[in-house]
């Protein structure tokens, strides 16, 4: 599963963290990066699915 979280985290970086923790601070982080930087974006979501 985490497999396909990761794709979907390239894709789609927030989507890619709702599906691991949910809404919160990970999620919110997550769209303030990408919106800053698509890389940082999918940096932090591959980080907060690997973590988990």
């Amino acid at each position: 599963m985490d497999i396909l979280r990761i794709l979907i985290a390239i894709l789609l970086p927030p989507l890619g963290v709702f599906l691991q923790v949910g809404i919160g601070l990970h999620f919110w982080l997550n769209i303030l990066l990408t919106l800053l930087g698509y890389i940082p974006g999918i940096i932090h979501a591959i980080w907060v699915i690997v973590r988990k």
